[in-house]
This record gives C-alpha cells, structure tokens and sequence, in this order.
C-alpha cells in the first residue's frame, strides 16, 4: 500500500473538479479524499497499488473537465494514514476566499446535445448549462462560488435537478452550482419597445422570424445585451449603423457553428480550436473573396471578427433563422457601456431595437465578448473578458504589499496584485462615462471584497497622466484608503506587462509603441524603447520616434491636421503646403482649416509627440485610406487593411540619429516618401511602409541598447505592436541579430494591459516600498 498527496494549481475550483477527482478515484478504487485548499488549489489524498497510483495521475490529467487547465501538478510520496473510502472534504469561507474566481464558459458539447435532444428533458432549453461550462462571473455576488452567492439562487432546484446535483455519478451536474431546466430555471419573454409582450410560448423562433423580416432584437445574454439583425443586408446594417450611431466601426458576426463561419472568412484548424474554446472569442479572420456578408458590416476591412453560439439561447435563436449567422454586436450606443438589464436596455435601445429578448436571471456583472486576433502567427488578445478574466496571473515572487492598479483612461481595466497574483478586471472601456467609471468602481469593491485586501498594507497605482480620470480616481482612492500613491509612467508599464507576463529577469530591451502616454519629460511619447531592470524598476528611455506636433484634441479624429503641422516643421510654405494638399485630393474648405493649423505650429502653439499611432494615421490620411477616425485605431487599421492587399517593394531611407543622449528614427521622411509614390499602388504603398516602419523600429532597439547589458530576449507591447506588418518587420530584424521578440500573451498590448504593468512595477519597483 502507498500514498500520495497531489496538489493541483490552476483553474480547478468552479469547473467540476472535485466531482471528478471523487469519480475517478472511486473508479480506480483508491481510498483518501480532495478538497479545496485555497489559493486556487486542490489538494488530493490517495491510497492505494503504485502502479493504479500512477494511473491516477495520468488520468486526472488526460481526463480533466474540459474547462478546467492545471498551471502546476505537484506529487509527493507520503505514508498511507489507512482511509477505507474516498470523500469529498468541505472547505469553508477561508479555504476558498483567495480562490480563482471562474469566468463565463462558452456551451460545452453535452448540454448542446441535450438542448437538440427531443427525448431529453432540456430539450429546446436555453440556460442549459453544467459543471463544464455556463456563467460565472457574471452571476456571483460573492464567494465563494456556491449556488446561494449568485443570481440563480431566486431559482429552487426541483426534484430531478437536485437528484442530479446529489449524485456522485453524475459527473457534470454534481454539486454544479449553475444547473437548472424548464422547470425550475430562468424564463425568456420577446417584448416590443414599449416593453408589452409579443410571445412567452415560443419567444425564440418569433425573434428570429421577425430578424429575418429586417428586425433589430436586443438579446439578453449571459454578460449583457447583444443587439442582433441580418448581416447579408446592407438596407439593415446601415439602419443598424444609423441607430447605434456607429458609421463604419466593425460588428460581429456570430454562426452556429464552424461550418457556418468557414463559409464567410478562412479558418485554420488552429482557429477553429479556439473558436469552440470554452473562452469560445470573437476572433478576426480573413474574409472569404465570395462571402454573403455585407461589407457593411466592416467597412474597408479585410478581415471580420466571427464567433459561434456560445450559449443555448444563441444557438437557438440562429437554428431558426435561413443563414445560421447573424450580426451580433453589442447592446449599447456607441461609445456606452453594454446594458446589463432591462432598465439600461429600455432607455439607451429603445431607438435603436424593435424588439427585446429578455429573461429574468439578473447579470451581477456586465462581461463584454472577448476579441482575439492574429499577429504574425501568434493569437494575442485585443479585448480579455468573457472566458479570460477575471483570472488571475502567477508573479515569479511575491509582492510586498497588497497593489491596487487604476490602469489608463482608453481600453481601461483595474488590477489587484496579492501575494503573488494578479487579478485584472474584465475589460471596463474608456472613462469618458459616467457609467464607466461607475462599474470600474463596482468591480475594485467586488475584487476588494473577494480578495480580502486589507487597507493596512496596500499600495494605489496611477499612470503618470496628470489628466487620466483614471489618475484622479486613483488620487481619490489613495485618500479614502489612507494607502500610499505611486504613479507609473505610461509606456513602462506598457513594457513591464510583457515583463511580468514572460517572468524575465535582468535588464529587458522593451518598445512601447501606440498612440499616447504621459512622458516623463512633460511630452506625449508613443514611440520608444526603454530598457527596464527587472529586478529594480529602475529604467531608461534610451531611444524614440522623431516627434510630430499635435495642436489639439481634433488632431486624433483628422490626422491631415497633424500632417499640416509636420509639413510646417519641414519648412513647407503656406504656398507649398497648399499645392501639397491639393496633390492627395483635400478639397478647398479642409484646405482652409489645415492652412490655420500651419499658422499654430508657425507659432509654436503646439505638443511634440513621439507617437506612433499619429504617425501611422498621418500616413493612412495622406494615401486617402482613413482621413477622419469615427473609432479607435481606424485610420491604422484600414491602412492594416489595405497593405493585406499589398507587396512588400523597395523601402525607404530612414536614418537614426542621437539627439540629447537619446536615439532618434527620423519617421519624417517616411511622409515624404509616402508623397514621392502617391501615384504608386496604394496597397504597395501601405504594405512596404508598415513593414518598413517595423523593420527600423527593431533596429532603433538594437542599436540603442547594444553595450546596456540586456538579456538575448526582448519586449514589444502598445496599440500599435498588434499590427501584422510592423510586427512581421520588427521581428525579422530582431532575429537576425540573435534575439527572441515577445509580446503578452495573457493580457492585451493595448491599454487594457497597462493596469498589469502597474502592479509589475510594484513587483520590482522599491518605490512601492
């Protein structure tokens, strides 16, 4: 007889483990027992034959529930303590309060068989869900993760449902605290506008006939409210576009299945895998030449951002439409916040849907679809919400004190660093909302609370922006918690996210490349490599982008405006400026407000900016791609876009230069170059700039940081680090000198990722105390 206690790490508590464990272990006739110890750990006791021990291991790894992944398996030889059985030990409110809290899982395989089963009793049944999948988060008022802690408490299980979740056999609805059925579970309704009812027997096959007819339907789903129509029409897309407001900003589309999807972009078997993920994401792909989808849907792009049914409620609602996929884009105006509920949903949609889709199990948390996208080979993460967060990540040590993040102000999350994990938020979005802000605040309390983070020993994270929201939040928390504030700067954090995500240690090479961020010499910076010590914080920005001169908040939404301003430092006369704009198709009364922007700069009424972001813009706004941003990143996106199109052609001349002890890439004579071939294909031009741009980014990374002593492994993160082409550029030139080039992998390398860096920062930092 031998023993051994095994503890396993990761995501294992929420998902069925336990239920498993016990099923395996009385399968193999093992004696001993599991629990929950906390920290998101399972402890196993077993006893029994060596060889039906080894066993066990394999299988408890090989056969795990599908949602479940194992960061560390720990296995150690004890002396047998003579168990007769196995048992599944409690574990109270202290085991599990520093526990990992689950996210939302997409439908697994067996409840959909069920759904589609006649004979089963969840047949046709919309919240069907198990121990294997279903909502999470978005349900919990608190922890630990029992039925009585979330929204579906209000719900008494009937006599089969608590059969079920009694029975040890019963592997996926043992002790699942989410289960319910036709009986005893939620209940949908289609209303009209005005909130009366339209149909309570078969709510879902009416929605999608009216769909079908040209209807916009609100859908209460597992995290917030999607609005669905058509996507083949482009007479309802562009009323949709008209009533959220939202004139060329891509929707998604959601199919049933893969099948369905692989006929509208071109999937991998690879895509296809994370398609049907329990994370289940919106992942952009590239569009089909003879796609049926309106190109309306997403303007000027060559890919669209596709997801399957992830609920039984969608799966459903999609069964009774002709196509199977539909545009499923989310349930608020443009620039709010999804609604959550039925009073959000009635006063913000009420303009935009004809008709609402609703049950009445209450969403606790608002939780977005996550958006994944392909860079360069790799999957990086664009949006972390629904199947991600609010997961924690592994530090290589621990903090020394309990961390509150506030992130940025675009793309916002908050971040809670304990022991040594970090928990960062679902995605919040920009703090230009009242709403906003509000739910950022809900979420801090929520993860406060489940945290257990005392106030005695916590530090407050800002960015260094005197002007973030984000920052006076953070100023204001530090005061009502009496913790101690420390700003970090924009683009550190940028490079300490990949930093804390990669585990490296020593002095790191890092380029943060996008739109903006506070410099530390009271400038907007976007465009630099910062060498960081890992192991003291203290860092050096060694090299940047030549700046451009942004005269206003304007500059963002038209780039020509910033590229007024660059041909004005050039030396342009208003003459030769005129000329210039007349060149690339700017009519007269555009000419006239960029002429007055010329006239600022003259006078020095302006921001130098070592951005990134503006420069791609000004480059995409001269070629006539995108020369007014109606959201985030269009103007490089669409040039992302147009360069798909595109053969990589003979580059220009850039120089690097040193100027005040820091190196320079003189990015101005890429608009020159950009109007010496603005006769030249277009696509030519896009492809051969991006890559280009790309290319001596890596070379202003290697140069500036030769003889700093900085490890073989470097560091890319910012808005612009997702684009193809920069990416594909920057990383063949890092290869060639010998170094790997990472990007995050478990957070976004846009904003979303700044709250990780911050808590980073306090990791390695002394500032922090």
């Amino acid at each position: 007889m031998r023993a051994k206690k095994i503890v396993v790490v990761g995501l294992v508590q929420g998902v069925g483990f336990r239920p498993f464990i016990d099923r395996l272990a009385r399968r193999l006739k093992v004696a001993g027992y599991v629990r929950n110890v906390g920290g998101s750990e399972v402890e196993i006791w077993v006893e029994g034959e060596e060889g039906v021990l080894e066993e066990f291991v394999k299988r408890l790894v090989s056969e795990r529930p599908p949602p479940a992944f194992i960061e560390e398996l720990r296995v150690e030889d004890v002396e047998p303590e003579g168990y007769s059985g196995f048992t599944i030990k409690p574990s109270g409110y202290d085991f599990k309060a520093r526990s990992n809290i689950p996210p939302d899982l997409a439908m697994c395989h067996d409840c959909l068989l069920e759904v589609l089963n006649p004979e089963d009793r969840r047949y046709g049944y919309p919240f069907n869900s198990c121990a294997w999948c279903g909502p999470r988060f978005s349900m919990i008022y608190r922890v630990p993760y029992d039925r009585e802690n979330t929204s579906m408490r209000k719900y008494q299980l009937c006599g089969e449902c608590t059969l079920e979740y009694r029975d040890p056999e019963n592997l996926r609805r043992y002790h699942a605290q989410g289960i319910s059925c036709p009986r005893d579970g939620p209940r949908l309704l289609l209303l009209d506008r005005n909130g009366s009812v339209v149909d309570e027997k078969s709510p879902i096959e009416t929605a999608a006939k009216l769909v079908e007819e040209g209807g916009i339907v609100a859908v209460k789903g597992v995290g917030g409210f999607h609005l669905a129509a058509l996507a083949t029409s482009d007479d309802v897309v562009a009323v949709l576009r008209a009533r959220k407001r939202r004139p060329r900003k891509p929707f998604a589309v959601m199919g049933i299945d893969t099948v369905v999807l692989r006929r509208l972009v071109y999937i991998t078997e690879e895509d296809e895998e994370l398609l049907n993920s329990p994370q289940a994401p919106i992942l952009l792909l590239p569009k089909r030449e003879d796609t049926p989808v309106s190109p309306l849907v997403s303007p000027g792009l060559s890919h669209e951002g596709v997801f399957v049914a992830y609920t039984p409620l969608h799966y459903l609602l999609l069964r009774a439409t002709r196509d199977k996929f539909l545009i499923m884009t989310s349930g608020n105006l443009s620039g709010e916040p999804m609604c959550k509920n039925e009073e959000c949903a009635f006063r913000e949609l009420k303009n935009v849907a004809d008709y609402f889709l609703v049950h009445d199990r209450e969403i606790v948390h608002r939780v977005d679809d996550s958006v994944v996208r392909k860079t360069n080979g790799r999957y990086v993460l664009l949006r972390r919400s629904r199947g991600y967060a609010p997961l924690w990540t592994r530090l290589p040590q621990k903090l020394r004190h309990n961390v509150v993040a506030f992130g940025g102000d675009l793309n916002n999350t908050i971040a809670v660093g304990f022991e040594d994990k970090v928990v960062v938020s679902p995605y919040v979005g920009d703090l230009d909302e009242v709403e906003t802000v509000s739910e950022l605040r809900e979420y801090l309390d929520f993860l406060i609370a489940s945290y257990r983070i005392s106030r005695e020993d916590m530090v407050v994270v800002s960015d260094k922006h005197p002007g973030y929201v984000s920052t006076a939040l953070a100023r204001e928390y530090s005061r009502e918690t009496g913790a101690r504030l420390v700003s970090v700067q924009h683009h550190l954090s940028h490079v300490l996210s990949v930093v804390g995500d990669h585990r490296l240690n020593g002095r790191v090479a890092g380029l943060a490349i996008d739109g903006l961020g506070w410099g530390d010499d009271g400038t907007i910076w976007g465009g630099e490599v910062i060498v960081v010590d890992a192991e003291s914080g203290a860092y050096q920005r060694v090299a940047s982008i030549r700046p451009v001169p942004l005269t206003g908040d304007m500059d963002t939404l038209r780039p020509l405006r910033v590229f007024a301003g660059l041909m004005t430092l050039r030396g342009y006369s208003e003459e030769e400026l005129a000329r210039v704009l007349r060149r690339i198709g700017v009519g007269e009364k555009e000419s006239g407000e960029l002429l007055l922007v010329r006239r600022l700069v003259e006078k020095g009424l302006y921001r130098p900016a070592s951005s990134t972001g503006r420069l791609i813009d000004v480059v995409s706004a001269v070629l006539g791609v995108c020369r007014e941003r109606s959201y985030d990143g269009e103007p490089a996106i669409r040039l992302e876009a147009e360069a798909f199109r595109g053969e990589y052609a003979d580059p220009p001349e850039v120089t690097l230069y040193e100027e005040n002890g820091v190196f320079r890439l003189d990015t101005w004579s890429y608009v020159e170059w950009v109007l010496d071939k603005i006769d030249e294909p277009r696509p030519v031009i896009a492809r051969t700039f991006l890559e280009s741009l790309g290319e001596n980014l890596g070379r202003l990374l290697i140069r500036s940081t030769r003889g700093l002593g900085v490890g073989s492994e470097v560091v890319v993160s910012g808005g612009a680090a997702v684009n193809e082409f920069i990416v594909r550029g920057l990383e063949r030139v890092v290869r060639e000198e010998g170094l790997k080039l990472l990007l995050p992998s478990r957070v976004p390398p846009n904003d979303e990722g700044v709250s990780f860096g911050q808590v980073v920062y306090c990791l390695v930092s002394e500032d922090c105390g």
